[in-house]
């Protein structure tokens, strides 16, 4: 893909290698084995009554798995013993198998790897906070959307995700979170975020099942909060207009990046068929559509985004869609082993942050956590295929 800037790397970094290539087809793989959570009501339903079992069975399979957490059959003792398991078997079977599980920031993070039915792999991240705490989820293994500063970019796109094998990291956290499993004792998961591997919108359909599924009362779903539910996109616009007419009142998180056309281009390869005017038009359109602040993302990178004139910039863009309706998130970068990618320095960080106060734009600088277990997403994954090769 053509770029309209060259970034040259610092003194003395590795060159980055040949870039991949912008990706919006899933490579064809075998479907993952059918999960309750893949469907609505009805269908749970249709699915038990396939199985000459009762209808009413759907609802207490379903109760176990959302509400109890749990897809052992030997806990489920109000199903008749004879055939129990063949049922568990066959609308609640194992999706992921942990890999790996990295521990950070004194228990308060944990990072897991997991295997999915075919060998790929993705990752999740379990965060407790003093008032909260958020799971970041996958939502395809691999990304195609090709960011050079992304590690789980530069693996390029291995295939969507299944709205169960989303739904199940949820379901897994959650039981961490119950169980104890974080510093702290036992909480509850309160927040998800689809900050993980993937861009979540162009896996669309599996990721508003997988939202409904959250928000759905018990027995058909999670039961949580729509508002505290966050989808992150690098700007697939047409979708971001279709998830503001979804009626249901998630966080749009918009991984930005840079505010001007000629850089974003080289970061963001996207850009290249949604400009940052019209990406910015569309997260004005989801606030209008939905009353939600859209979270503006922004990964500070040393000497390549982090200059106070673009902090000025993206202030000036952002105000001339209105007061209001955004609060922009600047991160502190996480690199990867060996990019030529790093963090601004501290002062630079400082100014470009406060240039945006000034201007009046809310401004919160991200919590970063796990920087000591290969926090970035991907990096997990990127050592296993480099461990097997």
């Amino acid at each position: 893909m053509p770029s309209s800037v060259s970034l040259p790397p610092p003194p003395g970094a590795p060159d980055a290698g040949p870039r991949p290539r912008l990706t919006f087809a899933a490579p064809r793989r075998g479907k993952p084995p059918a999960h309750l959570a893949d469907l609505p009501h009805a269908e749970r339903v249709a699915a038990v009554t396939a199985r000459d079992v009762p209808g009413f069975r759907a609802d207490q399979l379903s109760r176990h798995y959302f509400a109890h957490l749990t897809r052992d059959a030997d806990a489920m003792s109000d199903l008749p013993a004879t055939g129990r398991a063949e049922l568990v078997d066959a609308l609640l079977p194992e999706l992921l198998r942990p890999v790996r599980t990295l521990e950070a920031d004194r228990g308060a993070t944990l990072k897991a790897l997991w295997q999915l039915h075919d060998g790929a792999k993705v990752e999740s991240v379990l965060m407790r906070y003093s008032e909260r705490a958020t799971l970041c989820v996958s939502s395809q293994a691999g990304c195609g959307m090709a960011c050079p500063f992304c590690a789980t970019g530069q693996q390029g796109l291995t295939r969507n995700l299944s709205t169960a094998e989303i739904v199940e990291q949820v379901r897994l956290a959650a039981l961490a979170c119950r169980d104890g499993a974080l510093a702290g004792g036992p909480t509850r998961l309160t927040n998800v975020v689809f900050m993980g591997m993937g861009e979540p919108l162009a896996n669309y359909r599996a990721v508003i099942g997988a939202v409904r599924r959250m928000v759905d009362p018990a027995p058909e779903g999670f039961g949580m909060s729509a508002r505290n539910i966050t989808v992150s996109t690098v700007g697939l616009v047409p979708a971001i207009d279709k998830l503001a007419a979804e009626g249901i009142p998630v966080t749009l998180a918009v991984s930005l990046h840079a505010p001007d056309d000629e850089l974003r281009d080289e970061l963001i390869p996207i850009n290249s068929r949604w400009k940052v005017g019209e990406l910015l038009d569309a997260a004005r359109r989801f606030f209008d559509a939905t009353g939600r602040r859209v979270s503006i993302e922004y990964a500070l990178i040393r000497d390549i985004n982090d200059h106070a004139w673009r902090a000025q910039l993206l202030a000036d863009e952002l105000l001339a869609r209105g007061k209001g309706w955004i609060h922009v998130n600047p991160i502190p970068l996480n690199p990867t082993p060996g990019s030529r990618w790093t963090a601004s320095d501290p002062a630079v960080e400082d100014e470009f942050v406060a240039t945006l106060r000034r201007a009046g734009i809310p401004t919160t600088v991200r919590d970063t956590r796990g920087s000591d277990i290969d926090g970035a997403c991907g990096q997990l994954a990127a050592e296993m295929i480099v461990g097997t090769n």
